[in-house]
């Protein structure tokens, strides 16, 4: 079933950015300086290459991923919109967004990286749930599927209009063919908010990045910042703890991690968000075993650029995407 492993010459980001305007929930890409992970040139101008039509016409925290066989991407986003414009003045509060959000991703399919095609919301949450946020996925080689895991809030039965009092917490659910998908199972609940989960495998074992939800206190020390887990089943709903306050003392405040492996050397990429500051700002590790990510200290992200994913990139999928869109340099 499955190809020889590619040879990857370069890697493409795609995300969306936190300016606040009309055009800011809709999906951008840009491509890197050939094998250099922490350079990036902004394709299409800079401008938006994917648009949301369906739900609330709002795309965020894309993640792009490569089916086993190599020949197929999908790629997932989070069906929401903050910000209004003139004619609609659609604009939803974040309590809102969690209580009364959506309870489907996006999805897009492509063979090439250039042409998206079927675009579609895909329910996914149960109707408990009050938001779907920031989908991502792995495939699991031994379950033989695609695991897709997302956050949300869960209200009671007998709260139909999430009138309640919930948190954030990790659900998966299982998909061939990010059309149809099984029913959502629970993941990843401490007792706590967490969010924007993030998974990489190496050597058999599954490393997972969760943000902690919850406001930073004395009893809380790691709030808004990334906590490192591992198991070697995907599922699992124990994990082994790792590290946590990842990103402390180089990021105010992180979250939708985007990792990666490099694709030259035994080193692995962060990308962590600093919402409300610099946005993606990248850290590197030689040893996922220890949980400690330094900050890269060179690099060029695109203008705003936060909360996506990095694919690596063959060198026919490398010229596709530079002839199709062009490449600008970045000036951030």
């Amino acid at each position: 079933m499955h190809q020889p492993k590619p040879v990857y010459v370069g890697y493409l980001l795609v995300y969306f950015v936190g300016n606040p305007s009309v055009d800011d929930e809709r999906i951008r890409m840009a491509l890197s300086h050939g094998n250099d992970p922490l350079h990036y040139r902004e394709l299409n101008d800079g401008e938006p290459i994917l648009t949301s039509s369906l739900g609330t016409r709002g795309v965020r925290d894309p993640f792009v991923i490569r089916s086993p066989d190599g020949d197929r991407f999908h790629l997932i986003a989070t069906d929401l919109r903050t910000s209004g414009d003139a004619e609609d003045q659609v604009q939803l509060t974040w309590d809102r967004a969690e209580r009364a959000g959506s309870k489907s991703i996006v999805v897009w399919d492509s063979s090439d990286l250039v042409n998206w095609t079927g675009q579609r919301l895909v329910k996914v949450s149960p109707d408990t749930a009050g938001n779907t946020w920031a989908p991502k996925a792995c495939y699991a080689d031994e379950l033989g599927t695609y695991v897709v895991f997302w956050a949300s809030k869960l209200y009671a039965q007998d709260d139909p209009d999430h009138t309640g009092t919930s948190y954030q917490r990790m659900l998966y659910a299982t998909t061939t063919d990010f059309r149809t998908f099984s029913e959502p199972t629970l993941w990843h609940d401490p007792g706590h908010a967490v969010i924007d989960s993030a998974v990489i495998k190496h050597n058999g074992v599954y490393y997972r990045y969760t943000k902690d939800e919850r406001d930073q206190t004395p009893s809380a020390p790691s709030g808004k910042l990334i906590i490192a887990e591992k198991s070697r089943e995907l599922t699992s709903t124990t994990y082994d703890f790792v590290a946590d306050r990842i990103g402390e003392g180089a990021v105010s405040r992180g979250e939708g991690p985007a990792v990666f492996k490099s694709n030259t050397e035994e080193k692995w990429y962060m990308f962590i968000d600093e919402f409300g500051g610099r946005n993606y700002v990248p850290f590197e590790t030689t040893d996922l075993d220890s949980g400690k990510w330094i900050p890269s200290t060179s690099y060029r992200l695109p203008p705003e650029a936060k909360h996506g994913s990095v694919l690596p990139l063959t060198q026919a999928e490398y010229d596709r995407l530079l002839s199709a869109y062009g490449g600008q340099e970045s000036d951030s």
